[in-house]
């Protein structure tokens, strides 16, 4: 609704822009390696033009007492530390799909091998530092975007004996890799991730 809101005002704005076009002139200009556009009007003052990303709208939450509420604002706390990783991870992931979808097992397995290396130099030391917590958090992120089991996908890219030892090491941290992000297993949970898109679409060119 709030992105059918931003098109129509930008509709709008583009009949309004039209009809002064002889008055007014667009100019554009790089400031921090993005292009910036200016609407110059017919009095010399100038209106930046800037392209938003996507904005999440949600209705007040409600809580049944003052400890949902405290999880809730954990959850939060947490998902927003663990959400640039699973931004991260869903891109490489989405990139990945694509570029070895026509290739040889062989050489797809190859291609996470060398992948898996490079995302352990990167990321190990920081995640290592998550607690269980924010593990799982970071986790059912991943999972609810992909609509896949961690279980399913560590098998996938790194065969069944992987997959089966993570999800037994998994379990003794209470991770149930197989069971995959479930809507209404944890209605806070649900609740929060909702506000976080980790999408990406891969661009076809």
């Amino acid at each position: 609704m709030y992105k059918l809101f931003l098109i129509i005002i930008c509709s709008l704005f583009s009949i309004a822009l039209t009809a002064q076009a002889e008055k007014e002139r667009i100019d554009r200009m790089e400031v921090d390696g993005e292009i910036v556009t200016m609407l110059i009007t017919e009095t010399n003052d100038t209106i930046f033009i800037a392209d938003l990303d996507d904005v999440s709208v949600s209705s007040p939450r409600k809580f049944e007492n003052q400890q949902e509420y405290r999880l809730y604002l954990k959850y939060r706390r947490y998902a927003t530390k663990v959400y640039p990783y699973a931004q991260k991870a869903i891109r490489i992931f989405r990139e990945s799909e694509n570029i070895t979808q026509d290739l040889s097992r062989r050489k797809r397995k190859k291609h996470f091998k060398i992948l898996q290396k490079e995302m352990e130099d990167e990321f190990e030391e920081p995640l290592k530092h998550l607690t269980r917590l924010q593990g799982k958090i970071l986790i059912k992120m991943i999972e609810k975007e992909l609509e896949t089991p961690f279980y399913t996908l560590l098998k996938n890219l790194r065969g069944t004996f992987v997959a089966m030892k993570w999800s037994t090491f998994g379990y003794m941290y209470g991770y149930r890799l197989k069971r995959g992000y479930v809507d209404g297993d944890d209605k806070i949970l649900d609740a929060v991730l909702e506000d976080y898109d980790v999408s990406f679409e891969v661009n076809p060119n």
